[in-house]
């Protein structure tokens, strides 16, 4: 081979040779991007795990204990006759064969018909009657719209007590901090025995039951 030939050939491997160096940089710099990318990636996973487990933890900290809830065996049944019910106010018992409507009450309600709205998944909240109004009042905004009763009671021990199938209990006022998470544990709770059954259509305790329901 010439001289010519020998030179032109060295060029060639070292231009391949630069092409080569130049594809392993590039190369190396992509798998270090990659990692870079996936380290970032996975950093970002862990501290999201990381926020939403300390923002549980926290919630389940700050939540209000339900350990002073009394838990009561009550039967079922429909029965015409008056009640005598073990709990004041009642958690649950044989019942009238129509339900109370749900909704908040200014006076008093026939035992029997709450305690039918409580098998269909109501929570009943009474208060005593000398409840002052403003206090009332911050009751029924803490009320749901369905499946729960709202009104006043003789002779409670507490001046609020919350109630459900099974379920009860006192509190310490209209602030009491355990109302909400009742209402949230034990409304259409898993105890309900007629869970989802209408709380409407049923009587509001002052007028003729329009008929036997379930």
């Amino acid at each position: 081979m010439s001289p010519s030939g020998r030179a032109s050939k060295q060029a060639r491997d070292s231009a391949r040779d630069k092409v080569a160096q130049v594809r392993k940089e590039q190369k190396r710099r992509q798998r270090r991007q990659s990692l870079a990318i996936w380290s970032a990636a996975a950093t970002a996973v862990v501290l999201v795990a990381a926020i939403v487990t300390y923002s549980i933890v926290r919630e389940q900290q700050n939540k209000p204990s339900l350990d002073a809830v009394s838990t009561f065996t009550v039967e079922q049944g429909h029965t015409d006759k008056p009640v005598t019910y073990a709990q004041t106010p009642p958690a649950g018992g044989e019942h009238a064969p129509v339900w109370l409507n749900c909704g908040t009450y200014d006076k008093p309600v026939p035992n029997e018909n709450a305690v039918h709205s409580m098998e269909h998944g109501a929570v009943w909240v009474t208060y005593r009657p000398d409840l002052p109004a403003p206090q009332v009042a911050q009751l029924r905004k803490a009320i749901p719209d369905t499946y729960a009763v709202l009104s006043p009671f003789e002779g409670l021990k507490a001046p609020v007590v919350a109630s459900a199938w099974g379920r009860q209990l006192p509190l310490s006022g209209v602030n009491d901090p355990r109302l909400a998470e009742f209402i949230r544990e034990f409304r259409q709770g898993p105890a309900t025995p007629e869970q989802g059954a209408t709380c409407t259509g049923g009587t509001d305790g002052t007028t003729p039951a329009p008929g036997a329901g379930s």
